[in-house]
């Protein structure tokens, strides 16, 4: 589903697996070019205070860069699904920012 949703973005598609209720900023295709899903975990609401109102129950980290990000580009961090009767949909999307090493 992860998948589905950074291919649809990437190409500059919407995505059917985001909520009709979502307040996820989607933000450009070129925020998920490059970009992979990693590990669904059950949501941790003491660590996501913003997302936690929402009701999420998975969330997903989002791994690689996206194409030509440098040091303090913003770009998806990590996705959170909520269960609805129809399955799961996207309810938000944290962004991080790529910080220099060394």
């Amino acid at each position: 589903m992860t998948e589905t949703l950074v291919n649809d973005l990437a190409s500059g598609g919407t995505s059917g697996v985001v909520c009709i209720d979502s307040v996820a900023d989607l933000g450009a295709p070129s925020d998920w070019s490059g970009l992979s899903a990693g590990e669904p975990e059950e949501f941790f609401a003491e660590y996501w205070d913003d997302q936690a109102a929402l009701d999420p129950q998975w969330s997903i980290n989002l791994e690689g860069l996206p194409k030509g990000a440098v040091p303090g580009s913003h770009y998806p961090g990590d996705v959170f699904y909520r269960e609805t009767d129809d399955g799961l949909c996207v309810i938000d999307v944290a962004w991080a920012t790529l910080v220099a090493v060394g």
